[in-house]
């Protein structure tokens, strides 16, 4: 810890010193300090008392050390309050000792001792912060602590950050800013730094402090510590009671635009805990985090936009915050925002429409009505720029929100849903292509409309080639949804068409056929494709035919039987008859 580094980065040549008598009782009491630090480590009677002791000397060692590195001046106030100070640290010490080696007379005096040197204690730190405070000492040339080398000690971590807990509290405005920096940084890389900012006294405090300040470098330098602790769920608590989340809704509402992203991105992870949503409604956090998104013009961050929703869609589990939000206008609001250039904003936006809507059927016919199903098929446009990642997401939406009731699905019909999954089942690359192809089984499963559209659209012709397809789930998937459509008579007709589509079913019935999907669905499209005659007359005479006698001798299939039986009958038995035995 005695490694220290120019702060202003001046040459030493350069530094103020302070007078010699002032700077001589400065380092006599930071070093007597220092002593008592360590001989009180070894105390074992008294614990609790020794634990604030320790805490108010490290506190006030800290700040004395920050004052010997300053060009204090001529201060008579603190000169003044040192051989105070210092007498008792000698206290201290002697107070130590005795209790490390039982020599004191008794228990309740010793106790009364001790609260007599807390007390003394605490009016040194609060004189000395009131020094600080009226700006006595000047800060242009400080010295700053080095930061402790990796792995280093829990009480090598807590006086660093006491010291930039110090130079938070009395040094200038950049002095300030580095302090933040520097704390920052550690946080970041370090969880023990995270315990040591809420363990140690004030830290918290000041840093809400600054978010209130009317100095965005501030706001916005303490915003980013905070939302770091945040991120941890041990410590939220620590800083909603210490009333972080004030200061951050006036963040968003007046702050900076780095200010106002570290403030959301904090938001977001206290409000993961649904306890701490009535916080941030009560101090007009859902009205701020509204008039954030409803501003945005196409040129408003998307990270920005992105947090704000994040806070949003944790706030929407509260049933009272989320009609709120609806009489604000949010649906239409976000469904705007899904129309942004940024994708950013697009994807959150549309995980925001999810959470609010999602088994709430006034607000999917509100999302309907305020024109969600076209913003979001708008996405699905190849000619719109979007990503991939983007385009997945609207289609999981779509299917999250509107596969039900009918009159969704009817909705979606008639804006064109069917024609763009189709082109992803044909075009997509390979993880939208999959995902549009179990999109398109549900929507096959959900009404007479759903199956008419999607055989009138052509996506039979294309469901038949994911038959052969490497994977089982979509064999499977491909054979189902292809038993369904083909249940209308018009569909029947139209697949009956195509010979190879007949055929193809037929050779994937063989029982020796390895790469083959679910032969109950196959076994279903041939039951189904017997109602009518051009179908019967395909089956029984493609050469393939003979694969259904192979199941039903197998005795492995029971459809296989009761489908061998109906092509058996009336006109087409000895026709049926002659291909099996040939």
């Amino acid at each position: 810890m005695g490694n220290e580094e120019d702060f202003a980065g001046e040459p030493n040549s350069f530094r103020k010193e302070a007078p010699a008598g002032t700077s001589n009782l400065l380092r006599r009491a930071a070093e007597l300090i220092a002593t008592v630090l360590s001989l009180s480590l070894s105390i074992r009677a008294f614990a609790t008392k020794w634990q604030l002791i320790r805490t108010k000397l490290e506190e006030l060692h800290s700040g004395l050390i920050a004052a010997e590195n300053y060009d204090s001046g001529e201060n008579p106030q603190l000169t003044g309050i040192l051989p105070s100070v210092i007498s008792t640290a000698g206290e201290c010490r002697d107070l130590a000792r005795r209790c490390s080696d039982l020599s004191y007379s008794g228990k309740l005096l010793m106790q009364s001792d001790l609260d007599v040197a807390i007390a003394k204690l605490d009016g040194h730190v609060s004189t000395l912060s009131e020094i600080y405070k009226k700006g006595i000492l000047a800060n242009g040339s400080a010295l700053v602590v080095s930061k402790p080398s990796l792995g280093a000690s829990r009480e090598d971590i807590r006086f660093y950050v006491r010291d930039l807990l110090t130079r938070m509290k009395i040094g200038d405005l950049g002095m300030k800013k580095v302090a933040l920096r520097n704390l920052y940084e550690v946080v970041v890389e370090d969880e023990r730094y995270v315990k040591a900012v809420v363990d140690v006294g004030d830290v918290v405090h000041v840093l809400v402090g600054f978010l209130g300040s009317t100095e965005s470098g501030l706001q916005e330098e303490s915003a980013k510590v905070v939302s770091v602790i945040a991120g941890f769920g041990c410590y939220k608590g620590n800083l909603v009671n210490s009333g972080v989340v004030a200061p951050l809704v006036r963040v968003l509402d007046c702050g900076s635009e780095e200010g106002k992203v570290a403030a959301a991105r904090c938001l977001v992870k206290l409000t993961e805990n649904s306890d701490n949503a009535w916080c941030v409604s009560a101090h007009g956090g859902v009205t701020a985090l509204l008039r954030i998104c409803d501003g945005d013009d196409g040129g408003c961050d998307g990270d920005l936009i992105g947090h704000a929703c994040g806070v949003l869609s944790n706030l929407v589990s509260v049933e009272e915050i989320k009609r709120f939000m609806i009489e604000e206008g949010a649906v239409s609001t976000f469904i705007r925002l899904v129309r942004s250039r940024d994708e950013a904003i697009q994807v959150n936006s549309i995980g925001f429409i999810q959470n609010i809507a999602s088994g709430d059927e006034l607000v999917k016919q509100m999302v309907i009505r305020e024109g969600g199903i076209r913003a979001l098929l708008r996405v699905l446009d190849p000619k719109w720029p979007c990503s991939y990642k983007t385009r997945e997401i609207s289609i999981r939406a779509i299917e999250n929100l509107f596969f039900s009731p009918l009159s969704s699905v009817s909705a979606l019909i008639s804006y064109g849903f069917v024609d763009s999954l189709l082109y992803y089942v044909r075009n997509g690359e390979v993880s939208i292509q999959e995902l549009a192809l179990k999109v398109a089984f549900r929507l096959s499963g959900t009404s007479e409309e759903a199956k008419k559209s999607m055989g009138d659209a052509g996506f039979m012709a294309e469901l038949v080639k994911f038959l052969n397809a490497k994977s089982f789930e979509v064999r499977e998937m491909a054979a189902e949804a292809l038993s369904g459509l083909v249940m209308l008579p018009k569909n029947r007709k139209r697949f009956v068409q195509d010979d190879h589509n007949i055929a193809l079913i037929l050779q994937l019935l063989d029982p020796e056929e390895g790469n083959s999907g679910n032969k109950k669905y196959l076994i279903s499209i041939l039951m189904s494709l017997t109602s009518c005659n051009s179908g019967r007359k395909k089956i029984v005479s493609s050469g393939y035919a003979k694969n259904i006698e192979k199941l039903a001798d197998a005795q492995v299939s029971s459809d296989a039987k009761k489908l061998a039986k109906k092509l058996s009958t009336n006109r087409f038995r000895s026709l049926f008859s002659g291909i099996w035995h040939s």
